[in-house]
């Protein structure tokens, strides 16, 4: 099986039932390539609606419509070729094709640019009396609304369009960075735990520094940063680019700064981003606390960045074969009833999941599609627990895609990322409820509550650590100071100095981190994991306490798409993140874990 043996196996060697069935989106390249022209037709046709939207409520839906038909293909054309890439990164005939799709992408962008400015520059009353008339044409009254809300951020027909003609440049800092961590960089063989050499690779990483010997765990973290160090002066260039990236484009839509730019987006305040950082900041003690407790069970003078990963308690039977790992994300996910669960397996069972690492293969997880097809999940399963939660954590991004593109027109059939990542956490709170529920030894409770304080510890407290340095970063862009290497690594390290306080030793290897972390490139994206796991914690236990009530309103949520803005969605499944409460009840539950494994411990 792959993920057994000590050098990862080609593409053409993993089990066709271990990968995901892209011939669902399309059976062949031809069937792709005909999808590709049409696409390009229709954003020729497109443009001949340009100078018309104002003159009826006929004109607007029928550019409105047109448009929904050929960004909805042009997603389908776009997720394939990418998928295809990243299945082996390597490949060059797939390289090609994501490259045609991305420049086709933005030819689309460009054709459509006109619409939002000729929108906004409809008088309102008249818009009004289009949407009043035409009953079709209500169906866009949300997007309409959104429009207008951000009508003081949006520019002249030309401009708009030069700036969907410059995204494919401005994608160049992350396409850059994801070549060099995906297909360039190499890494050195070190020697496991029985002596014997393994090739480190992204995959095995947390796996290594999860092994109880020491050393192992010391020499696969110096080889992992030393291999990123060697590149330092160019990934800094690569992050530096895509800050002042944002700082133009903030900056050209009249946003004071590139954070509060990315924000607008959801319809969120500046303050929502600062009362997280300051709430957990304020609650830094409670995670020295747990550090504290880490290096008492590890009987250490000493407490490592490597030492952090590896459990302080036992794990109970080791390894997690995939097959098994299923079947308990499934009774897991038995509180969100018979169809939810239906749906679940639907996705295990046809095609939705590519599992195994292999060469070339993009590292990490993710769940993506297109609104025409069913959604797709890349794992890169490495038959650990943490990996049966992943398979949770992404099944909850796809069935939350799923019900949206069940339910909702193409318009709003895309999220929001503020929400996105509420659905994945309630899949892995109920998983790990149920799996304390049921656990009949104290050392398998013990085993879980520490790896329950390690997912909060890693999606709250680490990613937050992030959102802090993401935020810094561009402050400092912006009030005109310069970024070199080496203060990327001082500001990285300092905050590390921070978080993990007293009880830890940073080592100064960790000020290398910020150079592999993908979404640094998707700017102010990973405080959303703090605020959706927080928003999670909530919502999980209104389901395990209320049942079927509280599940209706979560589909209902799940169901919702783009249709409302994120704050308000969430309000109707019963959280309101408006206010710092919610992270401070989910700081609290992290206390009340910590102070039960103490107990144990």
């Amino acid at each position: 099986m792959a993920g057994k043996t000590n050098t990862l196996p080609k593409r053409d060697e993993i089990d066709a039932k271990y990968k995901w069935a892209l011939e669902h989106i399309y059976e062949d390249n031809e069937k792709w390539e005909e999808d590709f022209k049409k696409v390009k037709a229709l954003s020729g046709e497109i443009k001949n609606f340009r100078g018309t939207l104002g003159e009826s409520d006929e004109k607007l839906l029928a550019c409105l419509k047109l448009c929904d038909e050929m960004l909805s293909l042009n997603d389908k054309v776009f997720v394939y070729a990418r998928m295809r890439k990243d299945e082996d990164n390597s490949n060059g005939f797939y390289q090609a094709l994501a490259d045609r799709a991305a420049t086709l992408a933005t030819e689309v962008y460009a054709s459509v640019s006109f619409i939002v400015p000729e929108i906004i520059s409809i008088p309102e009353e008249k818009l009004k009396g289009f949407l009043e008339k035409n009953e079709d044409l209500r169906l866009y009254k949300h997007y309409i609304d959104e429009l207008l809300r951000q009508k003081n951020h949006t520019l002249s027909e030309r401009e708009e369009e030069l700036l969907a003609l410059s995204s494919e440049i401005a994608r160049a800092p992350r396409d850059i960075f994801t070549m060099f961590n995906n297909a360039d960089i190499k890494f050195p063989v070190i020697k496991d735990e029985n002596g014997e050499e393994v090739e480190l690779t992204k995959g095995r990483y947390i796996s290594f520094l999860e092994n109880k010997d020491r050393r192992v765990r010391q020499d696969a973290f110096h080889a992992l940063y030393s291999s990123y160090k060697k590149f330092e002066n160019t990934l800094a260039a690569s992050l530096i680019g895509n800050v002042k990236k944002n700082r133009f484009y903030s900056s050209v839509r009249k946003y004071g700064s590139s954070l509060e730019a990315s924000l607008d987006s959801d319809n969120i305040s500046v303050d929502v981003y600062n009362n997280l950082i300051d709430t957990i900041n304020k609650n830094l003690p409670l995670l020295h606390r747990y550090l504290r407790l880490r290096k008492k069970a590890l009987k250490l003078d000493e407490l490592h960045m490597y030492d952090l990963y590896v459990p302080i308690v036992e794990e109970p039977g080791k390894k997690v074969p995939y097959e098994e790992a299923l079947k308990m994300v499934e009774q897991g996910l038995q509180p969100l009833g018979g169809e939810y669960v239906g749906y679940l397996k639907e996705g295990f069972e046809s095609g939705w999941i590519d599992v195994y690492e292999n060469q070339g293969k993009t590292s990490g997880a993710y769940s993506w599609g297109a609104y025409n097809t069913h959604p797709y999940v890349l794992l890169n399963y490495q038959d650990t627990i943490n990996d049966v939660f992943t398979i949770a954590h992404e099944m909850g991004h796809a069935l939350h895609t799923f019900y949206t593109n069940k339910t909702q027109p193409y318009i709003y059939s895309e999220y929001k990322i503020f929400v996105a990542e509420v659905a994945s956490t309630v899949n892995e709170s109920l998983l790990m409820q149920h799996m304390l529920k049921n656990t009949q030894s104290k050392a398998e409770k013990a085993y879980l509550l520490n790896h329950y304080l390690e997912e909060f510890r890693g999606t709250v407290f680490r990613q937050v650590m992030f959102a802090e340095f993401e935020k810094i970063i561009h402050e400092k862009i912006e009030q005109g100071e310069a970024l070199t290497a080496e203060s990327l690594s001082k500001i990285y390290y300092d905050l590390n100095v921070k978080y993990f306080g007293p009880e830890v030793t940073v080592d100064e290897d960790i000020a290398m981190e910020w150079a592999r972390i993908p979404h640094f490139y998707t700017s102010f994206y990973v405080y959303k994991y703090a605020t959706g796991f927080s928003a999670a914690t909530s919502i999980s236990q209104q389901i395990l306490n209320e049942g079927q009530p509280a599940v209706e309103r979560y589909i209902g949520f799940l169901s919702s798409g783009g249709s409302d803005y994120p704050l308000e969605l969430l309000k109707k499944a019963g959280v309101d993140l408006s206010t710092p409460k919610p992270v401070q009840d989910a700081l609290d539950v992290f206390a009340q874990v910590l102070e039960e494994l103490e107990k144990l411990i």
